[in-house]
């Protein structure tokens, strides 16, 4: 996050902002004001999903490491299973939007303009829009980018990253937010590995493990549909798990 590139203002919270700040002046104040108004937001989130036992999970990548595809061939796998639901968060269009409607499940899309990241607020009012109640699984989604996106909570049970071959084997030492706060991580396009040779899928997940993160990883091809077996029997895993603390949850109230 930084002071700069505006990434701190979204259109879900700019209305937390209600004068001008001078420069250097009391800056800090309010991005620590606009985290706690985002957090507090995210454990409303978690309330909500919670409430009709919905799985949240925040999908997060580079640009271009094939977030929208794992959907597309995950909606493929799961959508006579499981009910599914996407939120989409870009900069511009709705292009990923479109595609998850083309799959025959409910889409809302987020334009996020300048900021480079979705935040709770945004999510909380894209919730409005959806019927929770229909929804097994939640997937938010994030804006491409390997930074801010981990700095925000949006109310998700799990985060996910994926890390494409295409992108380098270093990217969980350049990028430790990211990878040292996943759930689990993706290795993806691995059908593109012969193409390449300078990408070690050993040394990535030796630098992933640097971070103490004990998160399982898994090589898949969203594109070719392969390795996705693993992927897909974690999520119904979560699932499983969601329910189970749901009822739980409902004999101890009663």
């Amino acid at each position: 996050m930084c002071n700069t590139c505006g990434c701190n203002i979204t259109p879900g919270n700019r209305h937390l902002i209600y004068k001008p700040v001078a420069p250097g002046g009391n800056a800090v104040t309010v991005l620590q004001g606009l985290l706690a108004e985002n957090d507090r937001q995210a454990l409303h989130n978690r309330a909500h999903f919670d409430a009709h036992g919905v799985l949240a999970v925040n999908l997060m990548s580079a640009p271009g490491s094939g977030k929208t595809t794992l959907l597309e061939s995950t909606i493929a796998a799961l959508k006579n299973e499981l009910r599914l639901a996407v939120i989409e968060g870009d900069l511009e269009t709705e292009n990923d939007a479109a595609r998850i409607r083309a799959q025959g499940v409910p889409a809302v899309q987020i334009t996020t303009g300048s900021a480079c990241h979705l935040d709770a607020h945004m999510v909380h009012d894209a919730l409005h829009t959806m019927a929770l109640d229909e929804v097994d699984i939640l997937f938010i989604e994030n804006v491409g980018n390997l930074v801010c996106p981990a700095s925000f909570d949006l109310g998700q049970h799990h985060n996910v990253t994926l890390l494409a071959v295409t992108e380098g084997d270093d990217k969980p030492a350049k990028y430790p937010v990211m990878f040292r706060a996943t759930d689990l991580l993706l290795l993806n396009k691995i059908d593109l590995l012969p193409f390449l040779d300078d990408f070690d899928p050993e040394k990535a997940l030796q630098h992933f493990r640097a971070l103490a993160n004990p998160a399982p990883l898994l090589h898949v091809s969203a594109k070719k549909k392969t390795g996705l077996d693993g992927w897909l029997d974690w999520l119904r895993r979560q699932v499983s798990a969601r329910r189970a603390h749901a009822g739980h949850a409902l004999h101890a109230a009663s």
